[in-house]
C-alpha cells in the first residue's frame, strides 16, 4: 500500500440535477465542451493529474498546494467569465475545495482523509467560490496574491476533527497597463533546504542548523519575497535531494542549499542559488572565514540572493536584517549548543542546555534569546524537579529577555510557560497567543502553549495546538505521543492511531540518534501499545527505566504504559515512588486527566492517590 502527501482539488457542479432536469442533452454537452476546451487544458498546465469523473464532479491532484490553488482559481475565474451573458438558471457554476493531506494510492485511484476532507471543503464552498483548509492557507501564503477569509473552525461531516477554513476571495485582481484585470503578480518564491554539515562531526549539526534557520528568517524579513517555512524546509533533511523536484513539490522558483564545515577558529560556507523551473545555477559562491564573520557571511548571502531574485528591500528591512542576535559569535555557538540539548528533554539536558544559555549571557549580557533559553530551562527543572529557581525569578529572567527584545516570539512563549507553572493562566495565554502572532512557526510557543491546555483540561484546544507543534518542528515526536492520550480522551480514537503511528517512527529516529535520552524510548512505547505492539512496548519501557530509573517523568510514562498493557500494580508502583516528587502539572494536570491512567481509577490503590494529590 502506497503512501503519500498531495493537494487534493475537489470540484462538483451546483445544481446538478436542476440543470438535467431542464435540459439534459443540452447539460452534457456544455459540460463535456467545458472540460474539452477549458478545464482539461488548465489542470493539464498546473501538472494536475484528473483523478476521477463523476457526472458533475471531479477529482485532481497536484504535485504542489500552489500549483492547486492557482488552477483552482483560474477555472473559477474563467468559468465565470464564460458565465457571462448565459441566463442564470443555465449556467454551469461549481464549488472547489483544496486540501493537503495524506491519501493512499490503488491503482490511479486514491484515498483517506486527504480525499475526504477536501471533498467536504468543497461541499461548504459558494457558488463560483474555493474553500481551502489551514495547511493550504499556510503553504501558499501570499505568493498568490489572493485574499484569505478566515471561516473559523468547521466540523465537516464524517470528518472526527474540526478543519480551520478559508474561503479565497477570487475577486482580488490587479489592473494591467491597458485596464483589463490579471490575478496579482506572483512574488519570487524560494525555500532554503538544510545546509550540510561538513565538520565530520555529527555534534557540530547544531551549527549548520543554525545558519540556516538565521537565513531563513533573515529572508522572511523581505516583503517582496516568499520563503517556504523552517519546519516544511527542514523536512528534507538528510534526505538526498533533487532542486527542481523540490521546487515543484513546494512551488516554489528558487531553491537555496549549501554546506557548512566549522573547524577550530575557521568556518567555510558554500551556498548556491537554483533556479527550480530548470535547474541551472543563479548564483554560488564560497565563504572562507574567521568564525567571528559567520554574522557577516548570512549577511552577505541575503544580499545575494535579494540581488539575484531582483527584489527591493525595505528601509528598515535592511536595518533588520543586518541586526545580528548578538555581536558575539562565541555567545551565539553556545546559545545554538544549549538550544540543542534542551530539545531532548530530560533533566541532565536541561542542565545542561541552562549551563550554554547561561555561558551566552556572560559573553553578551544583552542576549535576549540566551535569557529566554534560561528561563525555559529552569520552568522545566521547576515543574518536574523542583530544582534550580522559583516561578519570581523565571519571570524575572523572562522579562530580562523582553526588556531586550519585546518582539521575541521566544521570550513571549518563555514568560507564557513560567505563568502557566503559577497558575495564572489568563495571563499565559495572552503571551502564548502573542508569541504565535509574531512567530506563526514557533515550536516552543505551541507546545508549552498545548501542554498549559492539558493542565486545564482544555482538551480540543491541547490537540490542536499539539498538531500544530508538531507540523512546525517535522522531527519532533513529543507532540505526537502526547496527542495519543489527548486523542483519545476527545473520543477520536482514529486521530490517536495515526498520532501513534508518526509518534513512532519519529521517536525511533530519535532513540537511534541518542540512545542515552530516555524520553524517545518511554513516550514511543506508550505509542506502541496504542497500536498493538505490546512486546515492544514493554522493551521500550523497560530501556527507558533501565536508562534513569529515578527520574521522575521516566516513571511517570513508564506508568503510563503499564496502566494500558493491564499491569496495574507495576503501574501503581511506579505512581507510589514518584508522587512525593511530583509538581502541580503531573499531580493535577496530568494524573487527573490523562486517559493512560483510565484503567486504573476505579481501583482503591487510585483513591487513595486522589487523596494525597487533594487531601480533605
Amino acid at each position: 500500500m502506497e503512501r503519500r502527501l498531495t493537494a487534493i482539488l475537489a470540484a462538483d457542479v451546483v445544481g446538478y440535477s436542476r440543470l438535467m432536469g431542464a435540459n439534459e442533452s443540452g447539460t452534457l454537452a456544455a459540460l463535456d465542451t467545458l472540460r474539452t476546451d477549458f478545464i482539461n487544458p488548465k489542470v493539464s498546465e498546473h501538472q494536475g493529474r484528473t483523478v476521477k469523473l463523476t457526472g458533475d464532479g471531479m477529482l485532481v491532484e497536484f504535485p504542489s498546494v500552489v500549483n492547486a490553488v492557482a488552477c483552482a482559481t483560474e477555472l473559477q475565474r474563467g468559468i465565470r467569465k464564460r458565465n457571462a451573458g448565459v441566463p442564470q438558471d443555465q449556467r454551469i457554476e461549481f464549488r472547489m475545495g483544496v486540501n493537503l493531506g495524506d491519501v493512499i494510492v490503488e491503482g490511479g485511484d486514491i484515498f483517506g482523509d486527504g480525499v475526504n476532507v477536501a471533498a467536504r471543503l468543497e461541499s461548504i464552498a459558494p457558488v463560483g467560490g474555493i474553500t481551502v483548509s489551514q495547511s493550504v492557507c499556510d503553504h501558499v501564503g501570499n505568493r498568490l496574491g489572493l485574499t484569505f477569509e478566515d471561516m473559523g473552525e468547521r466540523r465537516l461531516k464524517n470528518i472526527e476533527r474540526p478543519i480551520r477554513v478559508y474561503s479565497i476571495s477570487i475577486d482580488t485582481l490587479s489592473q494591467s497597463p491597458d485596464g483589463a484585470s490579471t490575478p496579482a503578480e506572483e512574488k519570487p518564491s524560494i525555500a532554503v533546504l538544510p545546509f550540510n554539515n561538513m565538520s565530520g562531526d555529527p555534534e557540530q549539526e547544531y551549527f549548520s542548523d543554525g545558519i540556516t534557520e538565521d537565513i531563513i528568517t533573515d529572508l522572511s524579513k523581505v516583503s517582496a519575497l516568499f520563503v517556504v517555512a523552517r519546519n516544511t524546509a527542514f523536512t528534507y533533511k538528510g534526505k538526498p535531494v533533487k532542486a527542481r523536484e523540490v521546487a515543484q513539490e513546494l512551488g516554489v522558483s528558487f531553491i537555496l542549499e549549501g554546506s557548512v564545515r566549522k573547524a577550530g577558529s575557521r568556518v567555510r560556507v558554500n551556498g548556491q542559488l537554483i533556479d527550480g523551473r530548470n535547474g541551472g545555477h543563479v548564483w554560488a559562491d564560497r565563504y572562507d572565514r574567521d568564525l567571528t564573520d559567520i554574522f557577516a557571511i548570512q549577511d552577505e548571502i541575503t544580499h545575494a540572493i535579494v540581488e539575484q531574485l531582483k527584489v527591493k528591500l525595505l528601509p528598515q528591512e535592511k536595518k533588520s536584517i543586518a541586526q545580528a542576535p548578538t555581536a558575539n559569535i562565541e555567545a551565539y555557538t553556545f546559545y545554538l549548543r544549549g538550544r540543542q540539548f534542551m530539545q531532548r528533554h530530560s533533566k541532565s539536558n536541561y542542565q545542561l542546555a541552562r549551563r550554554m544559555f547561561a555561558n551566552a549571557v556572560e559573553l553578551d549580557p544583552l542576549y535576549a534569546r540566551a535569557y529566554a533559553g534560561i528561563a525555559d530551562c529552569d520552568s522545566f527543572l521547576f515543574l518536574h524537579y523542583h530544582l534550580e529557581a522559583g516561578i519570581d525569578t523565571i519571570l524575572a529572567t523572562a522579562a530580562k529577555a523582553l526588556d531586550l527584545d519585546d518582539q521575541l516570539a521566544e521570550a513571549h512563549a518563555s514568560r507564557g510557560l513560567a505563568l502557566s507553572l503559577g497558575q495564572r493562566y489568563e495571563e499565559a495565554t495572552a503571551e502564548f497567543e502573542r508569541a504565535i502572532a509574531l512567530d506563526p512557526h514557533s515550536f516552543e510557543a505551541h507546545y508549552f502553549y498545548a501542554r498549559a491546555c492539558v493542565t486545564q483540561g482544555k482538551l480540543e484546544r491541547a490537540a490542536t495546538l499539539f498538531e500544530r507543534a508538531a507540523e512546525n518542528k517535522p522531527d519532533d515526536y513529543q507532540s505526537l505521543c502526547l496527542l495519543i492520550p489527548v486523542y483519545r480522551s476527545l473520543g477520536r480514537p482514529k486521530d490517536s492511531e495515526s498520532a501513534a503511528h508518526r509518534g513512532i517512527e519519529r521517536a525511533k529516529n530519535e532513540l537511534t540518534v541518542h540512545p542515552e535520552n530516555p524520553r524517545s524510548a518511554y513516550l514511543g512505547a506508550n505509542a506502541l501499545v496504542t497500536v498493538g505492539d505490546k512486546d515492544r512496548a514493554r522493551e521500550w519501557a523497560s530501556r527507558a527505566l533501565s536508562i534513569d530509573p529515578d527520574d521522575v517523568l521516566t516513571q511517570y510514562n513508564v506508568a503510563c504504559v503499564y496502566s494500558l498493557l493491564g499491569d496495574i500494580e507495576r503501574a501503581f508502583d511506579l505512581l507510589d515512588r514518584l508522587l512525593p516528587k511530583a509538581g502541580h502539572e503531573l499531580k493535577h494536570g496530568w494524573i487527573k486527566h490523562d486517559s493512560d491512567l483510565d484503567p486504573l481509577r476505579n481501583h482503591p490503590r487510585y483513591q487513595k492517590i486522589l487523596e494525597i494529590i487533594e487531601p480533605g
